[in-house]
């Protein structure tokens, strides 16, 4: 089974329903929820899901729709071994580098899925967009 990290951006296009980025979401999320996939998200993307997502809906539906995802999505914990490798690092946004340390603290991962692909050029894992991840997982699964 595939092991992916999934950035917030990705999750935010999900839930706040931005077309055209919400549709590629959603079909990640459906591998997920299927279990064609394994797919990881940080306690760091909950955290900034809430914020946002909180902005226009109630505590009710936003913590609802946080508790769904996260039976079919693992969540990686911000340790404090992730936070001092993210201040030792080349990236330019913190909170990227914080993602990137939080997806390489678990083995398994080896994909990064961002629509911000350039955040995350000095990764050492290799990072797609989510229409590229489906490209590249309609291929392999036709090759099986």
């Amino acid at each position: 089974m595939m092991n992916v990290f999934i950035d917030t951006n990705v999750i935010l296009d999900y839930f706040l329903n931005r077309i055209p980025h919400s549709l590629d979401a959603a079909k990640i999320l459906t591998l997920s929820e299927k279990g064609e996939i394994k797919a990881f998200i940080s306690s760091l993307t909950i955290a900034n899901c809430y914020y946002l997502m909180r902005k226009n809906s109630s505590r009710r539906k936003t913590i609802s729709s946080l508790e769904k995802i996260s039976e079919f999505v693992d969540i990686l914990d911000l340790r404090k071994s992730s936070i001092l490798a993210a201040f030792k690092s080349d990236f330019k946004d913190f909170e990227d580098s914080l993602q990137n340390e939080i997806a390489r603290s678990e083995n398994e991962i080896k994909i990064i899925i961002t629509r911000n692909i350039k955040d995350f050029k000095k990764s050492t894992l290799e990072v797609m967009t989510p229409e590229m991840f489906l490209k590249m997982y309609k291929q392999d699964d036709t090759n099986l």
